[in-house]
């Protein structure tokens, strides 16, 4: 709470975990949130090869008022939410040794009426093998891409849900430049959390899965096998073949010994 602060003070605070939330109650004076995830020990540098980023995605609530957030970057400030942004996540990302820290202004008002700066976080490394993040603010220009075979045999292996299924609709949503695709699966072969759930056809669980608008996704007949990631509790489109032709790349991956996991076929 600002309560506790004075005008022109500025507390620090260090932001370990992985995802978290921060809330700040009549925001006075400044804080400075020092971005330190745990990294694993071989973040440093890949022999041979480039050095390890972090990446970070701020989303503010809806409600955020009362501060302005800034990247602070080897000292230099770069507005990242200015006070009553829109509810969409930013992104950035920074080698190890660069210092960064997130620095949350209050913002004056005559009044003393309850405002609330408000917004969850969260951080992790490329060295997990995820993909980039389909947030426009990231810039992923292969975001709209096709997935390769390795790509698709990656996906099922490792994303957060793999889900069989159709699109049953596309609604788009231009001020978040976000398209939502409605899926009703015909069968989960994993999710992280319980993003599809029944509600659909009888005993088929029905979800929705986020893409960046700019990709044009439109409502078409077949089954497909969905795979993404969660993003601030939503799913993510990562690689999404028609189940037909993911059936011929493992089959094939199979055959040649050279399939990252086990995944069930029919």
């Amino acid at each position: 709470s600002g309560l506790s602060q004075e005008a022109g003070s500025v507390e620090q605070l260090s932001l370990h975990c992985a995802e978290g939330s921060l809330e700040w109650l009549y925001p006075m004076g400044a804080l400075r949130l020092r971005l330190a995830p745990r990294l694993p020990p071989t973040t440093a540098a890949v022999k041979g090869g480039s050095p390890w980023h972090v990446t970070a995605c701020i989303k503010p609530t809806g409600t955020f008022r009362g501060a302005q957030l800034y990247l602070e970057r080897e000292g230099v400030l770069e507005l990242l939410l200015p006070e009553a942004p829109r509810p969409r996540a930013r992104c950035f990302s920074w080698l190890p040794q660069e210092k960064v820290a997130l620095f949350l202004q209050a913002t004056p008002h005559p009044d003393i009426s309850r405002r609330i700066a408000a917004f969850r976080y969260e951080l992790w490394g490329d060295w997990l093998a995820r993909p980039a993040l389909p947030a426009a603010s990231l810039g992923a220009e292969g975001a709209c891409r096709p997935c390769n075979d390795t790509e698709v045999l990656m996906a099922v292996c490792t994303s957060d849900f793999v889900i069989r299924g159709s699109i049953q609709s596309v609604s788009n949503d231009v001020e978040l430049q976000e398209s939502i695709i409605g899926v009703s699966a015909t069968r989960i072969h994993r999710q992280k959390f319980p993003l599809f759930q029944a509600g659909g056809r009888p005993g088929w669980p029905m979800g929705s899965i986020r893409t960046p608008l700019r990709c044009g996704v439109k409502p078409g007949p077949g089954t497909f096998l969905f795979t993404g990631w969660l993003h601030f509790g939503e799913a993510w489109l990562s690689c999404a073949p028609r189940y037909q032709d993911f059936q011929r790349i493992y089959e094939g991956a199979q055959r040649a010994r050279q399939n990252p996991c086990e995944f069930p076929v029919d």
